[in-house]
């Protein structure tokens, strides 16, 4: 491996964490994004899963479709296919939480196993298929894709919190101020679009 190779995964990176956010530029993943974004610490525990759901799916379904299923002309069960993976990543994900932090099971709550439905995924698993990346780029692109999403919420997380203690128009409470909140962060991860 050389170091244009290197350096073009260092691009994929920063372009799926911070240019091309699959929250804030691509809108995938918006359910858990406003459900789960209310307090940091339940932030930054979906924030891991996603990081290791989405890696770990990203191996996974690339190995999938470069050695069986493209070979074998069967691409077009790519999408049942990665969604049978991803479903089996969260089910292990969510027996490990559960496990090791029963409070943090129980404050992630139904929104832990919507990471099977969690489109940011399933996404990710097609973009990578789509833009021909090798396995390795598939892990990269997914690891950036995954840190973004968590980036994204955890920021998310601490403006609402800090929004707690504010005085909102009634109108506004609850869901507008998230997504309004979510459109000014869209509108300043924008400003990374020249990183790349």
């Amino acid at each position: 491996m050389n170091s244009e190779y290197f350096v073009n995964l260092l691009i994929v990176f920063i372009s799926a964490a911070f240019v091309s956010n699959v929250v804030l530029s691509q809108f995938l993943g918006i359910c858990s994004f406003v459900g789960i974004s209310n307090k940091i610490k339940t932030a930054t525990g979906m924030g891991v899963a996603v990081i290791f759901v989405i890696t770990l799916a990203s191996l996974i379904a690339s190995a999938i479709y470069k050695a069986i299923l493209y070979p074998l002309g069967l691409d077009y069960l790519k999408t049942i296919v990665f969604i049978m993976v991803i479903a089996c990543l969260v089910q292990f994900v969510e027996m490990v939480i559960k496990k090791f932090s029963p409070t943090l099971y129980n404050a992630l709550g139904v929104y832990l196993p919507l990471i099977t439905t969690n489109c940011a995924v399933l996404g990710v698993a097609l973009i990578n298929v789509q833009a021909d990346y090798d396995v390795i780029t598939s892990i990269v692109n997914g690891f950036g894709t995954a840190v973004g999403y968590t980036v994204a919420i955890i920021l998310m997380a601490g403006i609402r919190e800090r929004m707690e203690y504010n005085e909102i128009t009634k109108s506004f409470k609850g869901s507008p101020i998230v997504l309004i909140t979510a459109t000014l962060m869209a509108m300043a991860f924008y400003g990374f679009a020249g990183l790349v």
